[in-house]
C-alpha cells in the first residue's frame, strides 16, 4: 500500500503537484491484518504479464468531470471515482489487470466512472490532425484528462489524503456514499461497490441502446457517444465533416469540442475558419487549452481579440483561461518596471560567461566609513560587504545572523544619507532573502529592480532581478489559488526580467528554466520554446534545461525523434556530459516504449543507453558513478520486461546484472515509478510459484547479499492495511 514516494515530471510553475495516492490489494480472500512478507504481498496484488498489458481497457472513463456529473443526472447511475497510482501494486494490479476483466466492466457499468492519476503515460494528447491519443495505462481517456480530474476529486473528496489505489461513489447530490482504501484484499473492494448499487434506494434509469441522432450525439456528455462523433467525423468525406461541423456551430456556445478540434487541424481552410469562429463563440470552460491551440496561429487582429475574448468569457468557471486570457493581454505589452532593451543595450559588450567579482576590500571600506561616516556610498558598500560576508558563513552560525544584521543596519543608514535608492533596496532583499522573510525581499526587490540602471552587471543585481520575477509569480500564484483576478502587467513583468536575466552575465540556467515554464504554462509555445533553443546555447550541459529539452521533443515529435535528436547534438558535440544526456534519453525513451507494451523497442533502447553510458566512462571516469547507477536502471528495466514477457531466467540475469553495477541504484526510482527491488520482490514470488527453486535460491543469496536497507520496503509502503469502509 502506498502513497506518493515522488511527483511526476512536470515542471509548470502554477502546478502544484497535487497527488494522489492509493491502496487496495489484488485479489484473492480477505487476509488478516499486520504485516506480511513481500512475497505474499506479491502474491496477492500479482503484478501484470505482457499479455495483460496487451487487453485492451473496458471501462469507459468519462472525459471530465462535468461530463461525469451531467451524465449521473441524466442517468440517476452514480459517479464511481477510481484514483491509481503508478509503481504502486495495487493500482498496477488493477490498471493492468483489473480494469482489462470483463466481470469487472460488467460491475462498473452501474456507474458512471472516471480514473483519477497525476502520472502521464504518453507524451500528447492528440496528434497533428486532432485526434486523440488515449493513455496506453487507462485506455479509453487521454492523459489530459485523467490529470485533470485528479485536483477536482481531491479537493471535493480525498479528505486531504492522497492514498491509493481508493474508490469512491458519488452520489447525485454530490455526497460521497463510501470510500474505499486501505483494504487487504480486491474481494472487499468489488462487494463494496456491488453493494452500493443493490443498497441504493436510487433507481437509475434503464440503458436504452439504439440509434439516436446526430444532434443527439453531439449534445450527449457520454465519453461514448463524443468517440463516436470523432470517428464520424475522420471518416466522413468533405460534405459529411461539412454537414457535422454544420450541426455542431447550430449548438451555438455549445458547440461540442471534440468537432471543432477535429475541423481546426483540418485540410480545409473554410472548415478551419469555421471552426475557430465556434471556438471563439464558446463558453465551454474546458476549451482553454483548445483556444491556446488556436492562437498558436497567425491570425488577424480581430480573430486574434475574439479568442482571448473567450478566454476571458469562460474565466468565472476556469482559473486556468482566466490566467491565461491575462496572460495573452500581458505578453503583448510591456512592463513598466523593466524594460529588456535598454537592458539589452546596456549589456550589449558583456560577455555571457561571468567575470569573477572581485571581493571588497573589507578593511578598506571600514576606513572609508570612518574617514567620511556621512559619505552614502562608502556606507553603502559597508553594508554590500557584510552581505557578501555573510554569504561566506555557514547558515546557523551566529556570526552570520550578526554579518546580516549588520548589513541591514548599515544599508538603512546609508539610505537616510542618500545613497541611490536601487543599492540600499538591493541590500535589503537580499538580507531579507537571507532571513527567508519573503515578503520584505520581495517588497525590496521590487522596489530595486524597477530603478536599477541597466548596466548594472553584478550578480547581486542578477539576484535581485530573480528575486522580483519570483515576487510577481508569486503574487499570480496567490491570485490563481484564490481564483482572482489579477494585472497583466504582473505577467509583462515576470517574461521582461526574465529577457534580461538571458542576457546578463551573471544570468544562469535556472532563472532559463522558469522563464520556459513560465512561457509554457501560458500557453506562449513559440516564444517558450525560443528561449529554451537560445539558454541550450549557453548552459549546453545544464541537466534542468536537457530535462525541458526532453519533453518537448516528447510532446512535439514523439519517441523516435528523442534518441535523433541526441544522435544530432553528438554530431555536433561529443563530451562525456553530452554523450550522459544521449543515454538518458535512451532511458526515457525505453520506457515511454515499456508504457505502449512495446517490449523489443524497449530493450533496443536499454542496450543503446547501456553503451552510451560506457562510453562516457570512456570519454571522463568522473562520470562513473552516475553511469553505473544509470546502467542498472536500465538493467533493472530490461529485468521488469523480461519478467513480463515470462523469460524468468533473463529476468534474474538482468537484476543480478544491476545489482552487481550499482547496488545502491535498487531502490531508486525509474520513469514508470518501479524499482529494482520491487522487481526482485515480485520475481521472488514468481519464481517460487513457478517451481524455480534455482533460480529463487540464486536471487535470494543475491538479495541476501546487499544492504537489508535497500530492500526495505518504503515507509508508505510499510503501513499497516486496516480494512475500513467509509459510508456518507
Amino acid at each position: 500500500m502506498k502513497r506518493f514516494s515522488r511527483l511526476p515530471s512536470g515542471r509548470q510553475f502554477l502546478l502544484a503537484a497535487l497527488l494522489l495516492g492509493t491502496c487496495v490489494p489484488a485479489q484473492g480472500d480477505r487476509v488478516p491484518d499486520g504485516p506480511r512478507q513481500p512475497s505474499a504481498r506479491e502474491a496477492m496484488w500479482y503484478a501484470p504479464t505482457a499479455e495483460d498489458w496487451a487487453k485492451p481497457v473496458l471501462i469507459p472513463w468519462q472525459r471530465t468531470w462535468s461530463d461525469a456529473v451531467e451524465l449521473s443526472r441524466a442517468t440517476r447511475k452514480p459517479i464511481l471515482v477510481c484514483v491509481n497510482m503508478d509503481g504502486e501494486i495495487a493500482s498496477e494490479h488493477y490498471a493492468g489487470v483489473r480494469y482489462r476483466d470483463p466481470q469487472v466492466a460488467q460491475l462498473y457499468e452501474q456507474y458512471v466512472c472516471v480514473v483519477a492519476s497525476v502520472y502521464r503515460h504518453t507524451p500528447r494528447d492528440y496528434d497533428d490532425e486532432g485526434r486523440r491519443i488515449l493513455c496506453p495505462r487507462f485506455g479509453t481517456c487521454t492523459c489530459a484528462e485523467h490529470m485533470a480530474i485528479e485536483p477536482i476529486v481531491f479537493e471535493k473528496f480525498l479528505d486531504g489524503r492522497r492514498i491509493a489505489p481508493r474508490h469512491i461513489m458519488v452520489e447525485l447530490d454530490g455526497q460521497k456514499t463510501f470510500d474505499v482504501f486501505y483494504r487487504n484484499d480486491t474481494a472487499s473492494v468489488f462487494d463494496e461497490i456491488r453493494e452500493g448499487i443493490t443498497q441504493r434506494a436510487i433507481q437509475s434509469l434503464p440503458n436504452v441502446k439504439g440509434d439516436r441522432s446526430l444532434l443527439e450525439k453531439l449534445q450527449s456528455p457520454d465519453a461514448a457517444a463524443r468517440t463516436e462523433v470523432e470517428r464520424l467525423f475522420a471518416e466522413g468525406d468533405g460534405s459529411q465533416r461539412r454537414a457535422m461541423l454544420d450541426a455542431a456551430l447550430s449548438l451555438g456556445d455549445a458547440a461540442p469540442l471534440e468537432v471543432l478540434r477535429l475541423a481546426l487541424h483540418g485540410l480545409d481552410p473554410d472548415q478551419v475558419e469555421r471552426a475557430r469562429a465556434g471556438l471563439a463563440a464558446t463558453k465551454i470552460a474546458d476549451a482553454c487549452d483548445l483556444i491556446v491551440d488556436a492562437l498558436r496561429a497567425q491570425l488577424p487582429p480581430a480573430q486574434r481579440e475574439a479568442l482571448v475574448q473567450a478566454l476571458e468569457r469562460i474565466a468565472p468557471e476556469s482559473p486556468r483561461a482566466q490566467s491565461l486570457a491575462v496572460a495573452h493581454r500581458g505578453l503583448a505589452s510591456s512592463s513598466a518596471a523593466i524594460d529588456p532593451d535598454r537592458w539589452a543595450k546596456a549589456l550589449g559588450g558583456a560577455s555571457y560567461a561571468p567575470a569573477p567579482e572581485r571581493p571588497a576590500d573589507a578593511s578598506a571600506i571600514d576606513q572609508a566609513v570612518a574617514a567620511a561616516p556621512a559619505d552614502p556610498l562608502a556606507r553603502i558598500a559597508q553594508a554590500e560587504a557584510s552581505l557578501a560576508s555573510a554569504r561566506e558563513v555557514a547558515s546557523g552560525n551566529k556570526f552570520r545572523s550578526l554579518l546580516l544584521e549588520d548589513a541591514r543596519r548599515q544599508a538603512t543608514r546609508a539610505k537616510d544619507l542618500g545613497a541611490p535608492a536601487w543599492r540600499v533596496d538591493s541590500v535589503l532583499a537580499l538580507v531579507a532573502r537571507e532571513q527567508a522573510d519573503w515578503p520584505l525581499a520581495y517588497a525590496a526587490a521590487e522596489r530595486a529592480a524597477s530603478a536599477m540602471p541597466p548596466e548594472t552587471a553584478t550578480a547581486d543585481a542578477a539576484e535581485v532581478l530573480f528575486l522580483f520575477a519570483e515576487a510577481r509569480q508569486q503574487a499570480i500564484v496567490a491570485a490563481y489559488r484564490r481564483k482572482e483576478p489579477w494585472p497583466p502587467q504582473w505577467l509583462t513583468d515576470v517574461h521582461s526580467t526574465y529577457v534580461v536575466l538571458g542576457r546578463h552575465p551573471f544570468g544562469n540556467d535556472v532563472h532559463a528554466g522558469h522563464h520556459y515554464d513560465f512561457l509554457r504554462f501560458f500557453g506562449g509555445l513559440e516564444a517558450a520554446n525560443q528561449a529554451l533553443d537560445s539558454s541550450l546555447q549557453r548552459f549546453p550541459d545544464s541537466p534542468l534545461l536537457h530535462e525541458r529539452l526532453r519533453e518537448r521533443v516528447l510532446r512535439e515529435q514523439g519517441v523516435a525523434a528523442l534518441e535523433e535528436t541526441y544522435a544530432g547534438l553528438l554530431g555536433k558535440r561529443e563530451t562525456a556530459v553530452t554523450v550522459w544526456f544521449a543515454g538518458y534519453a535512451a532511458v526515457v525513451a525505453a520506457e515511454h516504449h515499456r508504457r505502449r507494451g512495446q517490449s523489443d523497442p524497449a530493450m533496443v533502447a536499454y542496450d543503446r543507453a547501456i553503451a552510451y553510458f560506457e562510453r562516457a566512462i570512456g570519454l571522463d571516469e568522473a562520470q562513473r558513478t552516475s553511469c553505473d547507477h544509470h546502467i542498472a536502471i536500465a538493467l533493472f528495466g530490461k529485468s521488469k520486461l523480461a519478467f513480463e514477457t515470462h523469460d524468468l531466467d533473463a529476468s534474474v540475469a538482468h537484476l543480478l546484472a544491476g545489482f552487481s553495477r550499482c547496488p545502491t541504484a535498487t531502490p531508486a526510482l525509474d520513469g514508470l515509478n518501479l524499482s529494482g527491488a520491487d522487481t526482485a520482490r515480485t520475481l521472488v514470488g514468481k519464481l517460487r510459484e513457478s517451481k524455480r527453486e534455482d533460480l529463487a535460491a540464486k536471487l535470494a543469496a543475491a538479495m541476501a547479499a546487499l544492504d537489508p536497507a535497500l530492500l526495505e520496503l518504503p515507509a508508505y509502503e510499510r503501513e499497516t492495511g486496516v480494512p475500513r469502509r467509509r459510508r456518507g
